[in-house]
């Protein structure tokens, strides 16, 4: 397996981390980002995240902007040490004759710092140093030295970070910059194999997932024959099979509306699109009840699948919620989207539940079609999508929404032409009412 390794950093650091890392050219693909200003890092993650699988960052610096931006992937920086800090403090004493107490440092910790002198039989008695110990954008480091030079206190100011060195030496301040050497990226680089090796076996790993409908039977409003509890049956197997193509899986139902999805963690992984909340969401319009999932890792298909039961128990406490236990046994949910349906059964407003009546819709009905509006996107809504979501004809969603229009549920608001050839589709957009806040 090869692994993906973002780099981010300023161009020298990258460009030194880019010729390291072509040592680790069987086993790693390097994308660089390359940034003007620390700053830039948060965005660079957050934009490539689905490209990258482990990032590796030029110091602490970046990673500590860009960390809230981190996922799941596991990320590298190296630390300010004895032999990056002694090649500045050789250079700043024996070469150029400054005195250490007319120097201030950014980044290195007091420890380092006094470990360092010894080592090296130097001695400063009052040294300024301000090490890492939160988030501090390139101004702030900036102002630091710069408050020290200006009143008198410095002469020369020593940072870890290449956009502090660069604002220094554009206001005419000596400046040394601590950068890495070819061994300390060299040693990371070496951790990140090992990772990616973890990584490898954790994405082989087997995952199952178990969905259960509950009480299809009593909430599909007493259907007037099998026929129609087998229709149901085939378009509920429909969006498990689209589901399970769309992770490389296969499943297999287990009876009375119960089904086992067999795929690898990394295809889970790999499709960051396709969450859980969207299939039970589908399942839950197309059947008016509850639907649940339990998943499990595992290195054997036994450990999964008793990893996916343990799941689904506890994903059943909640309504259509999605459980999720891993190979160590720790338990994460009830998994979320940022973009998820919801829907109520009733409403307080008489007037809607005497119009709904009239219309001979539920307010059940009703309510999935807010909630469909709702996850388009959009102010609208069309048979087309009605029909596509909630698992009904076109015909049949047609006739709602022409019902529902004509006693003032909702109103239609113009008409689209459909890509190929065919009459013009009226979209239609739910009313502001009372129904629209008790949404659960």
């Amino acid at each position: 397996m090869i692994i993906r390794v973002g780099l981010v950093g300023p161009k020298d650091s990258v460009e030194l981390m880019l010729g390291v890392g072509r040592e680790f050219a069987d086993q790693l693909v390097l994308i660089p980002y390359t940034y003007q200003r620390a700053e830039e890092a948060s965005a660079f993650v957050a934009e490539n995240n689905q490209n990258v699988d482990i990032w590796f960052f030029s110091g602490i610096g970046p990673y500590s902007i860009a960390r809230e931006q981190l996922q799941k992937q596991k990320a590298f920086y190296p630390q300010i040490n004895a032999s990056v800090l002694s090649k500045v403090l050789l250079e700043l004493v024996y070469r150029d004759g400054i005195s250490l107490d007319r120097v201030s440092f950014d980044t290195v910790s007091e420890m380092h710092f006094r470990e360092t002198l010894e080592e090296l039989d130097l001695t400063c008695e009052n040294p300024y140093l301000n090490p890492y110990e939160e988030l501090r954008l390139t101004n702030q480091w900036v102002s630091y030295h710069t408050a020290l030079y200006n009143t008198g206190k410095v002469d020369a100011c020593v940072t870890g970070m290449l956009s502090v060195a660069e604002e220094l030496k554009q206001q005419g301040i000596k400046v040394y910059r601590m950068g890495f050497t070819r061994l300390t990226f060299r040693e990371i680089f070496k951790q990140i194999v090992q990772e990616g090796e973890t990584l490898h076996f954790k994405r082989s790993q087997i995952a199952v997932q178990l969905i259960e409908v509950s009480d299809v039977e009593r909430l599909v409003n007493e259907p007037a024959n099998a026929y129609d509890l087998r229709r149901l049956d085939l378009k509920l197997q429909e969006i498990i099979l689209d589901y399970t193509e769309s992770i490389s899986g296969s499943f297999v139902a287990l009876g009375n509306y119960k089904f086992i999805i067999f795929s690898t963690r990394g295809s889970l992984d790999d499709n960051p699109a396709f969450h859980p909340t969207i299939i039970l969401e589908q399942l839950m319009l197309l059947t008016h009840s509850t639907a649940n999932m339990g998943i499990g890792f595992g290195v054997t298909a036994l450990a999964a699948e008793r990893n996916a039961q343990l799941a689904l128990v506890h994903a059943k406490k909640y309504t259509n919620s999605a459980i999720l236990v891993d190979t160590d046994g720790s338990i994460e949910g009830p998994l979320r989207q940022a973009k998820s349906i919801s829907y109520g059964y009733w409403t307080e407003d008489k007037e809607i539940s005497e119009n709904l009546k009239k219309a001979g819709v539920s307010i059940t009905t009703l309510n999935k079609i807010i909630s469909v509006q709702k996850a388009l996107g959009q102010n609208y809504i069309s048979a087309t999508d009605m029909a596509e979501w909630m698992g009904m004809t076109p015909r049949n969603a047609r006739r709602i929404l022409s019902d529902l229009a004509e006693h003032n549920i909702i109103e239609q608001i113009g008409e689209e032409t459909p890509m190929n050839r065919g009459r013009p589709r009226k979209i239609y957009r739910v009313l502001p009412s009372p129904v629209d806040s008790s949404l659960v």
